[in-house]
């Protein structure tokens, strides 16, 4: 059983607090909040006790491992402390909005001997899980284009988006990580587009909410990513792989998946969750399972922090790539051994 604190106890650390109370192999110790009130709330329904102090939380011995769910410039701060107190870290998307600050905390990291995970949990979705099983299988033969397609059904608060990096470091880089993982290999080149069709607040701020990209990769498979922040049927998350021996296609979910032609419609049922916390409960759950069991194993888990210096070089080269109009080479870092996980 690994005992578990939790750093930050808004919409992140109450998914995590809520998986851990469901967990068979960890239990939540405590959660660490500044504002006691809000920690207080969280363990009344979950269990363990509250506190200001993460250094106090981590001196705790029965204290395994820290999840980190603060604002992202709070990361490498708590990183560096879980780091020095010995504490396996899962720690939410993404690291930085700095490469510097990222390469940095990666170096730390590897020279560590602590285990680390980032919080890129659609790895952990079974649907998305069977697709990349099924192109790793050759399913579809060599993989020719790769379609992601992402839409929130509205918009953040605008005090959210002038703090959150842009549209591709704060939700594509999802998307990219997905299809990098899938895909098995990292963009040579990306070309980006947006528009602002949804709020003009997003474009004052400047900023899009509504976007296409592509990613060339080595093999010359050619990724599209869509991205709207406005669906006005629901959450929308679909992968399309498609291949020189066929096709395999994870869909939207729904209460059921028939498909109606008639005089009077044409559509299946509405995509059932509506926004991610729905959507991707199950996935929260099994990406916190797979934290826990590889701690106890004292085995690498994955998503690593290289893969989110990965991620985060391809977002920030494809808002270069809007803002300039051109194809642009993603820039990034050689970890040697410390590799990028497949």
């Amino acid at each position: 059983m690994i005992g578990v604190t939790i750093f930050g106890s808004g919409r992140m650390g109450a998914i995590y607090a809520a998986a851990l109370a469901s967990s068979a192999h960890a239990r939540l110790v405590s959660v660490v909040n500044p504002n006691l009130s809000s920690a207080e709330r969280l363990v009344a329904q979950h269990g363990g006790v509250a506190l200001r102090d993460p250094d106090a939380a981590l001196a705790d011995p029965s204290v395994d491992a820290v999840i980190i769910t603060t604002p992202t410039d709070t990361h490498l701060e708590f990183i560096q402390r879980a780091v020095s107190a010995g504490k396996a870290i899962l720690c939410e998307k993404p690291l930085d909005l700095s490469l510097d600050r990222v390469d940095a905390c990666v170096d730390l990291i590897t020279e560590s001997d602590v285990a680390f995970m980032l919080g890129f949990n659609r790895r952990f979705d079974p649907g998305v899980g069977a697709l990349r099983e099924a192109v790793d299988a050759g399913d579809v033969g060599k993989l020719n284009i790769l379609m992601l397609t992402s839409r929130d059904p509205a918009p953040p608060p605008l005090s959210y988006i002038r703090t959150s990096g842009g549209y591709w470091a704060d939700s594509t880089v999802h998307d990219i990580d997905l299809a990098c993982w899938i895909a098995g290999e990292q963009p040579v080149k990306v070309f980006a587009t947006g528009s602002c069709l949804v709020d003009p607040g997003i474009g004052e701020a400047g900023d899009v909410d509504t976007s296409m990209t592509i990613l060339k990769m080595p093999s010359g498979c050619l990724v599209h990513i869509n991205n709207s922040r406005r669906a006005v049927y629901g959450f929308d998350q679909r992968i399309e792989a498609f291949g020189d021996a066929g096709m395999i296609q994870a869909a939207n979910l729904h209460e059921d998946n028939l498909l109606h032609w008639d005089s009077k419609r044409t559509k299946a049922k509405a995509p059932l969750e509506h926004f991610f916390l729905e959507r991707y409960a199950r996935s929260f759950q099994l990406a916190l399972e797979a934290f826990v069991l590889a701690v106890g194993e004292n085995n690498p888990p994955t998503p690593t922090a290289s893969d989110g210096h990965r991620a985060l070089a391809i977002a920030l080269a494809c808002e270069d790539s809007r803002r300039r109009g051109c194809w642009v080479r993603p820039q990034y870092r050689d970890y040697g051994s410390a590799g990028i996980s497949k």
